[in-house]
């Protein structure tokens, strides 16, 4: 499966891209193609799904890591590849201020609602109470519970539920 580098993301443009939205539910569907985040697209490396060229040149497993490190992207990248090898589909929770949201093992987008945001947080990150809040009171406010991803230095990741709760 051939696809191109873009600003950002990943264009493939054959028919098998139909074929990895319909059956996994990877990326969005566009006039050109079939777009998967740059997350997304090193998932698919890693696995022989696609093959990603820039400029006629075929870009390597490495190549795509450097350039998601390049983009901040490498601890995102290891909660997407751990949340997907356990079987949940996982989409952009960038309309709800995090990182994914996580669809059930079995759950179709666009058949259901996600019912988890997941927000992704390093061991080294300070985060503030305020901003802890937020995350839940968004989370709650959409009907979806959220999850703390915590990923330390060797890539391990704890996850840690965080509801709302009256007292």
């Amino acid at each position: 499966m051939q696809s191109r580098l873009g600003d950002n993301l990943v264009i493939v443009t054959d028919d098998n891209g139909t074929k990895l939205h319909e059956k996994s539910h990877y990326g969005q569907k566009s006039p050109e193609g079939l777009q998967l985040s740059l997350i997304e697209a090193l998932f698919l490396i890693e696995r022989g799904k696609i093959e990603i060229f820039r400029d006629e040149k075929k870009i390597s497993i490495r190549e795509m890591i450097q350039i998601i490190q390049n983009e901040g992207l490498f601890t995102k990248y290891c909660v997407f590849k751990d949340l997907r090898n356990r079987g949940y589909i996982v989409k952009t929770g960038f309309k709800y201020g995090s990182e994914f949201r996580l669809y059930e093992r079995g759950d179709t987008p666009g058949e259901g609602h996600s019912k988890y945001l997941v927000k992704v947080v390093s061991e080294n990150d300070e985060i503030h109470a305020s901003d802890l809040s937020s995350y839940v009171r968004v989370a709650h406010g959409v009907n979806k519970k959220l999850i703390m991803a915590v990923v330390d230095e060797e890539g391990d990741i704890t996850y840690y539920t965080v509801e709302w709760m009256r007292p």
